[in-house]
């Protein structure tokens, strides 16, 4: 006799409906993203995930706890505050993350026009990422993004490297030296680097520095450039009629 599968999991013994199990109640993989780039305090994550309930977030906190996929801990004075943080093993999530983005741009309702938090949108960008032939030696630019969802929000600060081999791109609050630096609401570099819109035409954004480092950026880290990307948007065939 067979028994019955639980409210609270799918008892099938594929790996992928395990995963489901881990990490697929509304929200939680969004809170992981909101991870990928270093720990967050409890508040941190609420304001980036806009509309999640404190109680909905402390449960889904305590399930990644639970599962092993983050963990809770205290920084050293003189912070003394909590922030959570992805394990190891939640850390292989971002790939994950990149398969699903990779797959939905081809999605006919993608809503292009939704605004995404800092940390989102340079996850995009490494979702993108390549390497650029020109970039010899390699090119650094620190990225500033200010989150145009939020009032009065501050600044993020990223660090990124374009070298032939590959780019990489992560959160830096205190940046070393760079070719360039660029100045924009999410807003505004999500239309450059997903919406393709040229950086002339975002009066909003400033570039400091040398103005071919951050075309560097660009190319190496837009939707438009990635081959991947381009084939996956191809258009979805319709179904045949029943």
């Amino acid at each position: 006799m067979s028994s019955r599968r639980s409210y609270s999991s799918y008892s099938d013994g594929c790996a992928a409906a395990h995963a489901l199990d881990l990490i697929g109640e509304r929200w939680t993989l969004i809170v992981v993203r909101e991870l990928f780039l270093g720990p967050k305090r409890f508040a941190e994550l609420q304001r980036d995930v806009i509309g999640i309930s404190p109680t909905v977030l402390s449960r889904r906190l305590r399930d990644l706890e639970s599962r092993g996929i983050a963990i809770r801990s205290t920084l050293p004075a003189p912070a003394n505050v909590d922030v959570y943080e992805l394990t190891p093993w939640g850390l292989r999530l971002e790939a994950v993350n990149k398969a699903l983005s990779m797959w939905a741009v081809a999605s006919p309702t993608l809503p292009w026009d939704a605004d995404m938090s800092p940390d989102t949108l340079v996850l995009s960008m490494r979702a993108h990422a390549r390497g650029d032939a020109t970039a010899t030696p390699p090119v650094r630019v620190t990225l500033f993004l200010t989150d145009s969802r939020i009032e009065a929000s501050a600044p993020v600060p990223y660090s990124a490297t374009i070298a032939p081999q590959g780019t990489t791109i992560e959160k830096a609050s205190r940046p070393g030296p760079a070719e360039a630096e660029v100045h924009a609401t999410t807003a505004e570099w999500k239309a450059c680097i997903i919406g393709g819109t040229a950086l002339g035409a975002l009066p909003g954004v400033r570039v400091d520095g040398t103005p071919r480092a951050v075309d560097v950026l660009i190319q190496a880290t837009s939707l438009a450039g990635n081959p991947e990307a381009l084939s996956s948007t191809l258009p979805v065939p319709t179904p045949p009629a029943v």
